[in-house]
C-alpha cells in the first residue's frame, strides 16, 4: 500500500489552535448556548474550547463511519443528541473536517433534534478537499495530509505501520521505521506509548500473560 503524508500534531501546538479558535469565536458575533462535541476527535477540543470560552454547557455525539461499497465509507451516527437545543446557538464542533461527511451528519442530525435558534460549525484544522466548510476554523489545509492528534497517537500509528507492513521489534526500529517511511519524528512520550502498546498487542495475540 502507497504511502501517505503525515502530520503529528503535538499537544502544544493543539493548545495553541484551541486557543486560536477560541479567540475566533469569542471575537465574533455568535456566542454558543451549548457546544456539542464530535466523537471521538471532537471529545478533547470540547472540553478544552469549553473552558476557554466559558461555555460549560458541553454533551457530545459519536459519529461512525462505516464500509458501504469497496471505495466509499460511509458517516451515521452512533450515539444520538442527549440535550435539548430548542431556541439555543449551538455549536458543533470536531477536530477536523476532512471529507466533510462527519459535518454534514451531524448537522442534519442536529436539525433533527429540535428546533435551536442557530447552528454553527467549528473545527481546528479544515482541509481543503472537504465537501463541507465549517464556519469557524483555525488552518486550511492546502494540501492533503494524514493528521494524528496527540490522544490518537497509538491508534493512528499502529495503522500506518500496517500500510507498509512493518512489525518494529524493538522501540528503536519503531522510531526509526516512522521517521523513514512518513517522516514523523516521535517524542519520546509517544514512542514508549506506541511501543507498549504493540507489545501488548503482540503478547494477547500469542496468548502471553492469560492464566
Amino acid at each position: 500500500m502507497n504511502k501517505i503524508a503525515c502530520e503529528l500534531v503535538s499537544w502544544g501546538r493543539f493548545y495553541d489552535l484551541c486557543n486560536q479558535l477560541a479567540d475566533t469565536i469569542g471575537t465574533s458575533t455568535y456566542q454558543p448556548d451549548l457546544i456539542i462535541a464530535i466523537g471521538r476527535g471532537g471529545w478533547v477540543p470540547g472540553r478544552v474550547l469549553s473552558d476557554m470560552l466559558g461555555q460549560f454547557n458541553l454533551t457530545s455525539i459519536k459519529i461512525e463511519h462505516y464500509q458501504e461499497t469497496k471505495h466509499h465509507q460511509a458517516a451515521q451516527v452512533r450515539y444520538p443528541l442527549p440535550a435539548d437545543i430548542d431556541g439555543k446557538r449551538v455549536l458543533i464542533l470536531d477536530d477536523l473536517c476532512d471529507s466533510g461527511d462527519t459535518f454534514e451528519v451531524a448537522v442534519e442530525h442536529v436539525l433533527s433534534r429540535g428546533i435551536p435558534l442557530e447552528v454553527k460549525t467549528a473545527c481546528l484544522l479544515y482541509k481543503q478537499v472537504s465537501s463541507f466548510e465549517p464556519d469557524f476554523y483555525v488552518e486550511k489545509l492546502q494540501e492533503w495530509r494524514w493528521i494524528t492528534f496527540p490522544w490518537a497517537v497509538v491508534e493512528d500509528i499502529t495503522g500506518l505501520l500496517q500500510r507498509v507492513n512493518i512489525v518494529p521489534t524493538t522501540e528503536a526500529e519503531l522510531v526509526e521505521t516512522l521517521a523513514r517511511e512518513y517522516a514523523i519524528e516521535l517524542t519520546p512520550q509517544a514512542s514508549a506509548a506506541i511501543w507498549g502498546a504493540i507489545r501488548r498487542a503482540n503478547r494477547e495475540s500469542t496468548g502471553e500473560g492469560s492464566g
